[in-house]
C-alpha cells in the first residue's frame, strides 16, 4: 500500500495500478460461438507502439484526457495517429528487427464507424488470440481484460459503442512464473493480437453457444444436443429448433433457464466422419419466440454450421474411432512460421497437412497450447485427427489459485470452441510436469473439468518417464483415458537400450501415445550416426526408435518431435542458432530432412 501525501501522484506511485481492469475478466462464461454469424472485421492497419513502461494503462492515456479542469491543453505523451502502422492480425516481434525480443506492452489503437443493422441490436468485441493479457478500451471506457495467449474471448460493446468510435487495446506478453505457460518454457514467446477481431452484430436474445454429437454407446443411433440461450433483458418463452435435413431431424428444444438439452433417437444411420470419409451433416438451429393466442411464432436467431458426426473412445488398451480401432499415425507441431510467427493463413494450415499426407499420417498433435481455430475446421473438412492442448507446461506454479483460474479458463475456452468439430479426438490438459501431490491435484481437477464441459472425448496429458525405474508410471495416468509419454532416447538419454527396458517394465492397462521423441538436424548438416546435430544422426534415431515402438500392442499412436523446426531463444549452439532442430522439415517450411523418409515409410508400412 502506497502512502498518499497531497503531492501524490497515482501514475507514478501506485504499484496496484492494474487491479481496476483485473476486476472486469473476459472468461469462458462470456463467451459467444461465432459460427456463421454477422461479422466485420477490424482486421487492418492499426496504429501501435511498444508501450516500454505500460504508461497507457498506468496514467489512463485510454480516457484521452487533452485538456485539464479550466480548460487548459495538457501534454500529452502519446500521439495516436502519428504512430506507425502495422497489420492486424500480426506478431510485433516480427515487424521491426528492434522488436523481436521484445516481450512488454504494446498498444494498438484505431477508429471504426458503427450504425446498427437491426432493431434493438447487441454488439460484441471478437478476439480469436492476443498474446498475453489483453485490456480493452472503447471510447475512453474498459470493457474488459483477458489473460491467456491462445484462446479466443468476448465482450459485449451494446451500451457503449456509438456512430464513432476509438477502440484501444493494450498488449502485454511478460513472460510471469503465475502464468500459463510459466516464464520458462521452449518456445518463442511471441506477442501481438495475431488473430481476427470483428465486430459481431447479434439479436436481442440469440444462441449463445451449443454442443452437438453421438451419444457415444457405440450403436450410432441416438444425437445428444445441448444448447444455451442468451434471453436478453427480459426472459420470454422460447424454443430452439434444430434441423438436420439430411437426417430427417426437425426438432423444438424448450428452453429453461437459458438451456435446452435433447436426446435424438436417429430414423437412419448417420454417415460416420472419419479420415477416410470426412462427411459433415449441414445443421440449422433457429431461436423461436411462441406468441400466444394466434399460433404466430417470431424468429430470434439463427444458426449454420456442418458438423461430422462420429465416435471416439477408448476400450482396454484400444482407442476406437466409430468402434474399431484406430492406429494414430501423426506428428507434432508448433504454430511458428519464419515470416508470420504464430499468425496464419489457411494456406499456410492446408499445406502442413498436405506434409502430413506425405507422411501417410492421420492425425497431428497441436502442441502446447489451442492452435489457430481455423484449423480444426479445415481438419474437419480434410479429415485429420487433432489432439488439443493447453500450455499447463513445465514447472507451473501447482499450488497458486490463480493459476489454476488460469488453466481452467484456457481449457474451458478452448473446449467450447471446438467440441463441435469432429477432427478433435483428444483434450490434453498439459505437458512435461514433475509427479508431484500439487501437480497431480491441479491436473486431475482440469481432466475433471475437461469431461464437465465435454464426457465424449478421451482426456490425456504428455508425461514424463519414471528414469529410476525406467517404467511408464505416473500417478496422473488414473486421471487419463490415454496415457502421454514424452521420451527422448537416442537424443537427451544416449542409451537407446533403456527404451526397451521401460517398455518391458510398463504394464499399462491404457492405452499409450508417444507424444515426443526424436532428436535435433540442421537440414543439410552430414555425418555420421555418431554426429549430434546431423541428418543421419536424426535418421538413426528414428529409425531405432521405431523398430522399437512397432513392438508394443499398447502403444496405440505417435507424434514424433516435430514436422518444422521453429525459434527457440534457450537453443544457442552453432546448429540451432535459437531455433529447435528438431523438425522433419527445415524452418523454411519446404527442405526436408532425411528423417522424414524414413517416418513416412514407417507409416506406409502400418
Amino acid at each position: 500500500m502506497v502512502e498518499k501525501t497531497e503531492n501524490f501522484l497515482e501514475d507514478i506511485h501506485r504499484r496496484n495500478y492494474e487491479d481496476p481492469f483485473l476486476q472486469r475478466m473476459c472468461r469462458w462464461n462470456s463467451w459467444v460461438d461465432p459460427t456463421n454469424r454477422t461479422t466485420e472485421s477490424l482486421n487492418g492497419k492499426w496504429n501501435f507502439a511498444p508501450d516500454w513502461y505500460d504508461t497507457c494503462r498506468r496514467a489512463a492515456w485510454y480516457r484521452e484526457r487533452v485538456k485539464d479542469s479550466e480548460g487548459h491543453p495538457l501534454p500529452l505523451d502519446f500521439d495516436w495517429e502519428s504512430w506507425e502502422r502495422i497489420p492486424v492480425p500480426s506478431c510485433w516481434n516480427l515487424q521491426k528487427p528492434e522488436l523481436l525480443y521484445f516481450e512488454g506492452a504494446g498498444v494498438y489503437t484505431r477508429t471504426f464507424r458503427y450504425r446498427p443493422l437491426q432493431e434493438a441490436e447487441r454488439v460484441f468485441l471478437y478476439f480469436e488470440g492476443a498474446n498475453y493479457r489483453t485490456t480493452v478500451f472503447l471510447n475512453g471506457i474498459h470493457m474488459g481484460t483477458h489473460d491467456g495467449g491462445s484462446t479466443p474471448f468476448s465482450m459485449e460493446i451494446t451500451d457503449t459503442i456509438r456512430e464513432e468510435n476509438r477502440i484501444v487495446v493494450s498488449v502485454e506478453a511478460y513472460r510471469r512464473p503465475e502464468r500459463v505457460p510459466m516464464e520458462n518454457t521452449d518456445w518463442f514467446n511471441y506477442g501481438g493480437i495475431y488473430r481476427d477481431v470483428y465486430l459481431l452484430r447479434l439479436p436481442p436474445r440469440f444462441i449463445r453457444h451449443w454442443f452437438l454429437r453421438l451419444q457415444g454407446d457405440g450403436s450410432f443411433s441416438t444425437l445428444l444436443f445441448n444448447v444455451e440461450v442468451d434471453e436478453g433483458k427480459e426472459p420470454i418463452p422460447v424454443s430452439v429448433q434444430l434441423r438436420i435435413p439430411k437426417l430427417g431431424i426437425d426438432v423444438p428444444i424448450v428452453i429453461q433457464g437459458g438451456k435446452g438439452n435433447a436426446c435424438i433417437p436417429l430414423r437412419t444411420a448417420p454417415e460416420l466422419w472419419s479420415p477416410e470419409h470426412p462427411y459433415l451433416y449441414p445443421v440449422e438451429m433457429l431461436l423461436k419466440e411462441e406468441k400466444k393466442g394466434n399460433g404466430e411464432t417470431r424468429r430470434w436467431d439463427r444458426v449454420e454450421d456442418r458438423i461430422g458426426l462420429r465416435e471416439i473412445r477408448v476400450e482396454g488398451q484400444n482407442i476406437l474411432l466409430n468402434g474399431k480401432p484406430v492406429f494414430l499415425k501423426g506428428v507434432s507441431l508448433h504454430e511458428d512460421h519464419l515470416e508470420l510467427g504464430k499468425a496464419t493463413t489457411p494456406e499456410i494450415l492446408r499445406s502442413t497437412i498436405r506434409h502430413l499426407r506425405e507422411l501417410n499420417g492421420n492425425y497431428l498433435r497441436l502442441s502446447h497450447y489451442p492452435h489457430h481455430p481455423r484449423f480444426s475446421r479445415i481438419a474437419d473438412e480434410e479429415g485429420v485427427m487433432l489432439w488439443e492442448e493447453i500450455p499447463v507446461y513445465w514447472a507451473i506454479d501447482f499450488t497458486n489459485p490463480i493459476t489454476y483460474l488460469d488453466a481452467e479458463n484456457q481449457l474451458s475456452e478452448l473446449i467450447l470452441r471446438d467440441r463441435n468439430r469432429a477432427s478433435v479426438i483428444i483434450w490434453s490438459v498439459g505437458n512435461e510436469n514433475a509427479d508431484t501431490d500439487p501437480r497431480l491435484s491441479f491436473m486431475g481437477k482440469l481432466s475433471q473439468r475437461a469431461r464437465e464441459l465435454d464426457g465424449s472425448r478421451p482426456v490425456s496429458a504428455a508425461c514424463l518417464v519414471n528414469h529410476v525405474k525406467l517404467a511408464i508410471e505416473d500417478r496422473l495416468a488414473a486421471d487419463l483415458d490415454i496415457i502421454g509419454l514424452n521420451e527422448y532416447y537416442g537424443w537427451y538419454d544416449p542409451d537407446l537400450t533403456k527404451l526397451r527396458q521401460l517398455l518391458n517394465n510398463s504394464r499399462p492397462t491404457k492405452p499409450v501415445v508417444i507424444c515426443e521423441f526424436g532428436g535435433d538436424a540442421r537440414a543439410g548438416q552430414g555425418g555420421t550416426v555418431e554426429d549430434l546435430f546431423s541428418e543421419e544422426r536424426q535418421a538413426w534415431i528414428y529409425r531405432e526408435q521405431l523398430n522399437i515402438l512397432r513392438s508394443y500392442p499398447y502403444i496405440k499412436g505417435l507424434s514424433p518431435w516435430i514436422l518444422y523446426d521453429f525459434r527457440c531463444p534457450r537453443r544457442l549452439n552453432r546448429y540451432q542458432e535459437s531455433f529447435n532442430r528438431k523438425g522433419l522439415i527445415d524452418s523454411n517450411r519446404s527442405t526436408k530432412k532425411q528423417a522424414f523418409a524414413v517416418l513416412a515409410d514407417f507409416y506406409r508400412s502400418l
